[in-house]
């Protein structure tokens, strides 16, 4: 981090998102890539990263696009072309969580069967699946929420009975495991996010990995026929770390000049945004679904590399959590084998709780989710949702807040953050 960041770091914010992993040879690595237009698009990081991707977790097939949900809708058309899923057909997929993981399914024509989520572990209840699942489902979704794995051996044995396409959502969770083996080959296709708050993020791109030949045909046809990304928008995510990291979180508390620079640099397109507004509304944007360009694959590779780390790191602050949280009244999450991509608790004044931390104490603590379906303002019609039908996720969304683990949350930042939380409990 620069000098001037880790000065403000010290009694300034600490927060949970705006690109948490970037370190200084990210920017670096994005700077170099700038003034290298010629690699933008096509090079050897693609099949590079994906090659790592299949050796990592042991598939025989990965194929990369430009985001987590460009993956998923990738998947969800293949699986129409090899496995007869049509118009109409229902896929099976929690409550609490986000747009991103509903759209693909509207965009492909496919019709989302909301199934009520564990308060414990915050994954897909295998209980409520087995009461909704009717004739017209055809596919199971299984999100592993915030990086606890779900309980797959009892999801898969529902999806044999009935006859069911089981797909893992591991935007959350890449290096968790569930009985020893990662997360991703579970199923017979999955999809990763590489999105800017996420395990390892090159701001936005995705990872389809399946063992099914048919399949990956059609993810590679799929990955050809949609194309690269204009180089605007290229640049757009190449200039996300590097603004971030030299001018929007240094003063991100500063008369929220940070915070300014940040909704002005999005308004005037020279950043991209998280979640586009036709998103909130089950449109689609014009950059969804494409292809991972070279350039943004490089930066992938870069996180990829550092991974170890990452999870290691993100243990080691969920392990002081879990310490010093166990007398609270707090409710702290299962202890699974998981990679943790949030420390999510719950609180009846959860909400308080977050506005309180950032207002006073300037520390960002997560709010995913507020609703049912995140962003907050995503219109919940549009996702064919209806408030009541998952009242654990509705629950849910009023009591939990995330607390940081990633690779910038230091060991004075966790205690920073106990302490804040041990005076607000009550």
């Amino acid at each position: 981090m620069s000098k001037y960041f880790k000065f403000t770091r010290r009694g300034g914010p600490i927060s949970i998102s705006l690109s948490p992993n970037v370190e200084k040879d990210d920017v670096k690595l994005a700077l170099n890539l700038i003034i290298r237009p010629w690699l933008w698009k096509r090079g050897k990081a693609i099949n590079n990263l994906e090659d790592k991707f299949k050796k990592y977790l042991g598939v025989k097939y990965a194929v990369s696009f430009n985001s987590g949900r460009s993956a998923f809708y990738a998947i969800l058309k293949a699986l129409k072309e090899v496995d007869g899923l049509k118009n109409g057909d229902n896929v099976a997929l929690q409550a609490f969580t986000c747009n991103a993981s509903i759209n693909p399914v509207l965009w492909a024509g496919l019709k989302p069967l909301y199934i009520d989520c564990n308060e414990n572990d915050f994954n897909i209840s295998a209980e409520d699946l087995k009461k909704k699942i009717n004739v017209k489902t055809r596919a199971v979704i299984v999100q592993h929420t915030f990086g606890l794995p779900a309980d797959m051996d009892n999801i898969r044995a529902i999806c044999a009975e009935n006859n069911l396409i089981l797909i893992e959502d591991c935007a959350h969770s890449l290096g968790a495991e569930y009985n020893g083996v990662k997360v991703g080959s579970h199923s017979k296709v999955a999809f990763f996010s590489f999105s800017r708050d996420k395990i390892i993020s090159s701001v936005y791109g995705g990872m389809a990995v399946t063992n099914d030949p048919s399949l990956a045909d059609k993810l590679r046809q799929a990955q050809d026929e949609f194309g690269m990304p204009n180089s605007l928008w290229v640049l757009q995510q190449l200039l996300h770390p590097i603004l971030l990291y030299y001018i929007i979180l240094p003063v991100y508390n500063f008369l929220d000049l940070g915070k300014i620079f940040l909704i002005l640099s999005q308004w005037l397109h020279i950043l991209s945004k998280a979640v586009h507004w036709k998103e909130k509304r089950g449109q689609r944007p014009d950059y969804f679904p494409k292809a991972l360009p070279n350039a943004l694959a490089v930066m992938a590779i870069n996180q990829f590399e550092k991974l170890g780390n990452f999870n290691n790191h993100r243990r080691k602050i969920t392990d002081y959590y879990y310490e010093n949280l166990k007398d609270t009244e707090f409710i702290l999450p299962p202890k699974l084998s998981s990679v943790f991509l949030r420390f999510t608790i719950k609180h009846q004044k959860a909400h308080e709780i977050i506005y309180k931390a950032w207002h006073k104490q300037n520390i960002l603590l997560g709010d995913w989710y507020t609703t049912p379906i995140a962003p907050f303002d995503t219109k919940l019609e549009q996702m064919h949702y209806k408030i009541g039908v998952c009242p654990n996720a509705e629950k849910l969304a009023k009591m939990t807040l995330n607390l940081p683990t990633h690779i910038n949350i230091s060991q004075k930042d966790a205690e920073r953050i106990i302490k804040f939380l041990k005076k607000n409990e009550n």
